[in-house]
């Protein structure tokens, strides 16, 4: 489902077509996807970012649409991969705090907003223990929103594409609650979303983290 149909469902499933309605649909859609998003962990929400730092630059710049952390590594001269384990920002200065005290990054933190030309920025920042001894490449695995159907220049996006009916249902339940709309009507909205999120969950936090081979085929209890 595109935006195009997406939006021409939603104005027919509310039987509401007036012109400051149609104008708040992009709101109602996108309010959906921050649910959903929220809710299920889909594959599609994972992003590989590369970056750089060492001694003179050891503190490593959030992505601009970093929302959460997957994993940090750090890669080594021999081309290994060291996976960081996450601390607080007082773990490190407590492990490490002589700024001398330099090695293979073995511990990382979000330090806080990134610092540019003397102005504060609203990107993050991570802080590495220790400090780099040398220059590394890193990689960072994280979290982040994808781009809006409502903006995306196809009009198409994976969850319109895969999981239409939960992207649906949960516009519908913003478009009627912005509506004000009739008790019964909002609780079968609601309803048909919760079962559709049912099943993208079974999906995304199901079906895509196991294979046959280490978990087994699923089997239905014969009675």
């Amino acid at each position: 489902m595109n935006y195009t149909q997406l939006s021409a469902n939603i104005q027919a499933y509310t039987e509401n077509t007036e012109s400051s309605f149609v104008a708040k649909v992009p709101v109602f859609v996108q309010q959906a996807e921050q649910r959903i998003y929220n809710t299920v962990q889909f594959p599609s929400l994972r992003k590989n970012m590369t970056g750089y730092v060492s001694t003179t630059t050891p503190y490593l710049s959030a992505p601009t649409d970093y929302l959460a952390t997957y994993s940090l590594a750090v890669v080594g001269a021999d081309g290994n991969y060291e996976y960081l384990l996450n601390k607080d920002v007082n773990f490190i200065r407590q492990a490490y705090p002589n700024p001398t005290d330099t090695g293979l990054p073995r511990y990382y933190a979000l330090f806080g907003p990134t610092v540019t030309s003397s102005a504060i920025s609203n990107e993050l920042s991570f802080i590495l223990g220790p400090k780099p001894d040398s220059g590394y490449q890193v990689e960072l695995h994280f979290y982040y929103y994808p781009e809006s159907i409502t903006t995306a220049s196809t009009g198409q996006t994976w969850l319109g594409d895969n999981f239409d009916s939960v992207l649906l249902y949960g516009s519908l339940v913003e478009a009627y609650t912005y509506m004000k709309g009739e008790t019964d009507m909002m609780t079968l909205y609601n309803q048909k979303y919760m079962e559709a999120l049912a099943l993208a969950k079974r999906l995304g936090d199901g079906m895509e983290r196991q294979d046959a081979y280490r978990s087994g085929q699923f089997r239905q209890a014969v009675t």
